[in-house]
């Protein structure tokens, strides 16, 4: 149970990369240049929560070195590169485990 739903987020994580990658892409060919959707814009847009209101949260509650190199970087990233490699470790966590038990080729 728990691995189809790691699989299923992860699915909706791959394809909701590819979107935002496609939709980045016409972007930047419209605009001829380079253009895609920063992480904050994203979870602005998807929550309605700004990520400057995160940030007194953070260093309340979690190491303060945590937010200004790690977590700021994180935030301008491209969404659809996270989203693609959250979603592809999810489908790699969400796997059938490898069978113990192997083919004997020799006689």
């Amino acid at each position: 149970m728990v691995r189809f739903l790691l699989r299923l987020l992860g699915y909706l994580l791959v394809a909701a990369g590819f979107v935002s990658l496609v939709i980045d892409g016409a972007r930047s060919i419209a605009n001829s240049g380079l253009h895609y959707t920063p992480v904050s814009l994203a979870l602005t847009t998807l929550t309605g929560f700004r990520s400057e209101a995160l940030q007194p949260l953070v260093e309340r509650n979690l190491p303060a070195w945590l937010w200004d190199p790690v977590l700021i970087n994180l935030l301008l990233s491209p969404a659809a590169l996270l989203a693609l490699l959250l979603g592809f470790l999810l489908l790699k966590l969400g796997a059938a485990p490898d069978p113990e038990i192997g083919i004997v080729t020799r006689r």
